[in-house]
């Protein structure tokens, strides 16, 4: 496993109200971390800041050797990136969607062509890729929003919310793709679901208060609980922190 991610002391504030407190972990190539934790315990913050969309009130994220905070392009070049409710373009097909994004990456002529259509391949939205994205269910428009993280393809995935609105058999489709990338790319994965940890991921990190209180394996977590019940152990350091 090569290691591609390091998170140092990595912390948020907002006026009086610190959202992240010293968050410290790293993460490496075939790797699929579940960020883990109630709503509003800091998830989506942590990874708003390790992409560059938020600047840290201390510490820094590291990403492939370039830290974010020094060189953000090189970051954001190495990462691909599905934010919480993924934003574009109402009126844009998602094949036009994809080609715009695949062309502020640099990427022209064939090369283009061949990004897209293996983004659309991967995410399976081949039937909607001439529709509106307007017209969409929430399930298809999460779907070009991953389409989309994927079509550089980058060392380092972070997915927030990656399965939010998609039906059960979408759900299969985008955690066969995780587990199908898993071995080439380092994966963090935002979830408030448990089930979604026990499908995909690795590693677990449960966060509450912008505060890591448990990392390690889905089994290793189980076991703590004496029932081998992740959402016991889930209840328990939630309820402690």
């Amino acid at each position: 496993m090569t290691q591609v991610l390091s998170i140092h002391g990595l912390t948020k504030s907002f006026g009086h109200e610190t959202v992240v407190d010293n968050v410290n972990f790293t993460a490496g190539t075939g790797e699929v971390v579940g960020f883990l934790g109630p709503n509003g315990a800091g998830k989506s913050t942590t990874m708003k800041m390790i992409v560059g969309f938020l600047t840290p009130s201390a510490g820094t994220a590291v990403v492939c050797g370039h830290d974010v905070l020094r060189d953000p392009r090189a970051v954001k070049a190495a990462v691909g990136y599905l934010p919480e409710g993924a934003p574009a373009y109402p009126d844009m097909t998602p094949l036009g969607f994809l080609s715009f994004i695949a062309g502020v990456r640099g990427y022209d002529g064939a090369d283009r062509r061949e990004r897209v259509e293996r983004a659309i391949e991967m995410t399976r939205i081949h039937d909607v890729a001439r529709q509106p994205i307007d017209t969409l269910s929430k399930g298809y428009k999460r779907r070009v929003g991953l389409a989309q993280s994927l079509l550089h393809d980058p060392t380092v995935l972070i997915l927030d919310e990656p399965t939010d609105g998609l039906d059960p058999n979408q759900k299969q489709v985008v955690r066969e793709l995780i587990r199908d990338m898993a071995q080439e790319k380092c994966i963090v994965i935002s979830t408030h679901i448990l089930e979604e940890v026990d499908a995909v991921c690795s590693r677990a990190m449960i966060i509450t208060s912008g505060k890591v209180v448990a990392d390690g394996s889905p089994a290793d977590l189980k076991a703590q609980s004496g029932s081998g019940d992740l959402d016991e152990v889930f209840r328990k350091v939630t309820a402690n922190a």
